[in-house]
């Protein structure tokens, strides 16, 4: 068993030093809002109140409410003041998940018509307020049995929701009614595997807020492309051309200098692009083939990992990276690459920065603890379950929560060495990215939404909690 060690300095002072860079994109701290996947510049970390540290879904310990989510969604929830907003996609099949660790690319069985939804939820009590149906039909592509019809979170900033409902095109809805305001046929956006073109897997990359304007990175098999819309109207600023294969990255934005940077992770086709132009900034041509985790900012370097085929590589770009800074060999460094590993990435989950550590996890729960700044590995250990892990980590500031596939959830402190600090279960297969906000949790289920934050309320006489 390992060693609990005492949560270090940095990791409980790390929420507010990220409060002024929340700032920028509109959010306020104090409500602790949770704009996109993964919160502001997909970094991972909610400001506020801790959140708990255990909690149990049976007995109503630390679990404010539970909603049912009606049909199958990995679309991650995001917060905005006193409500919560999630998309799904309501089908007449069963929607069921094949979950776990394999490796075959089968398409599920449930074709058949979708509804695609967007549902927002009060904060306080998980009522839902409204329950908007966006599309109804029978989706353009097949999805993986890991998958759902409804992969992308949506992003908000207030006064619109933004939603990429699967190949059904980009959606623009009223924030306070749900309405829709306009939405985008972005073709079919087939993101299956390039190595055969009938495996037809579903769409995964999220649409970005920033400045008024939509980021939406469309990584498929035919055409894909960066583009730009306006925010109020739908209008398409500019559309870059990409030379890549599909992938299911969000892109992330950040200011560099006086521009402004769409960071996009690939294969062939890693880098930044300018945000007012779509114009080119650095390249990197290299990684694992399936590239799936976010980019993410911190200590003035941008990270990047992979990990399909024969490449798995971490690495760290220094932002003020320019023209191609493909290496000669997958690992090295250069004055563009401040440091790098060849195998040491990651496949699905985003890696999170606490402090002075980067915390990348593969699929099959194995961890990585890297010294952010240079690189250095701190310590490598499993953290629970084999059952897989797709949903990538959030924090407080304070604790690193870990989903795996099948409900648990790891609680682990961030240090020099592995310290597990409580293993919870959901109850229901998670997939989706949690959001933290001012204190709660929000996991999404297969079924359900729930909150979890601190709560005196007492079970009832059966052991159970009404919710």
């Amino acid at each position: 068993m390992k060693k609990r060690i005492a949560i270090p300095l940095a990791a409980t002072l790390v929420a507010a030093v990220w409060l002024s860079a929340w700032a920028e994109d509109g959010s306020d701290p104090a409500t602790g809002r949770w704009p996109q996947l993964r919160g502001h510049q997909a970094n991972g970390i909610g400001s506020g109140a801790a959140t708990p540290t255990r909690w149990n879904v049976e007995t109503g310990e630390n679990v404010a409410w539970k909603t049912p989510i009606p049909g199958l969604g990995h679309a991650a929830p995001i917060v905005w003041d006193d409500r919560i907003y999630v998309t799904t996609a309501v089908g007449a099949g069963s929607g069921k998940l094949r979950t776990g660790l394999y490796g075959d690319g089968d398409a599920a069985d449930d074709n058949g018509p979708q509804k695609w939804r967007l549902l927002a939820i009060d904060r306080a009590s998980g009522k839902i307020v409204y329950d908007t149906l966006a599309h109804e039909g029978k989706p353009r592509s097949k999805r993986h049995t890991k998958a759902s019809h409804c992969n992308s979170t949506p992003a908000t900033d207030g006064k619109s929701v933004v939603a990429i409902l699967g190949s059904e095109g980009l959606f623009c809805f009223d924030a306070a009614t749900g309405e829709v305001r306009w939405k985008k046929d972005l073709g079919a956006m087939d993101a299956g595997y390039f190595g055969a073109r009938n495996v037809q897997w579903g769409f995964g990359s999220s649409p970005v807020i920033h400045d008024g304007k939509v980021v939406v990175l469309c990584d498929v098999q035919d055409d894909p492309f960066l583009a730009l819309f306006d925010l109020e109207d739908g209008k398409e600023l500019w559309r870059t051309a990409r030379k890549d294969v599909p992938t299911w990255s969000t892109p992330t934005v950040v200011r560099v200098g006086d521009r402004t940077q769409i960071l996009i992770n690939g294969w062939h086709h890693t880098g930044a692009y300018d945000f007012a132009t779509g114009e080119e900034i650095w390249k990197h041509d290299g990684g694992g083939d399936i590239p799936v985790p976010t980019p993410i900012v911190a200590h003035g370097m941008a990270y990047f990992t992979s990990a399909h085929g024969r490449a798995a590589p971490m690495s760290a770009i220094r932002l003020e990276a320019e023209g191609d800074i493909t290496p000669a060999k997958l690992g090295d460094s250069s004055d563009a690459i401040v440091w790098a590993h060849a195998r040491r990435g990651s496949y699905m989950q985003t890696p999170i920065v606490i402090g002075d550590r980067l915390l990348g996890c593969t699929d099959s729960g194995i961890l990585t603890c890297f010294d952010a700044k240079t690189g250095a590995v701190k310590f490598r250990d499993r953290i629970g379950s084999r059952q897989g892990f797709t949903a990538s980590p959030v924090s407080d500031g304070r604790h690193v929560y870990y989903s795996a596939e099948d409900g648990q959830v790891v609680v682990i402190a961030p240090g020099d060495a592995l310290s597990v600090v409580a293993k919870n279960t959901l109850g229901e297969p998670c997939l989706a990215t949690p959001a933290v906000a001012d204190g709660t949790i929000y996991f999404r289920t297969a079924r359900s939404l729930i909150a979890v934050r601190k709560t005196d309320a007492a079970p009832k006489a059966d052991g159970r909690k009404a919710y």
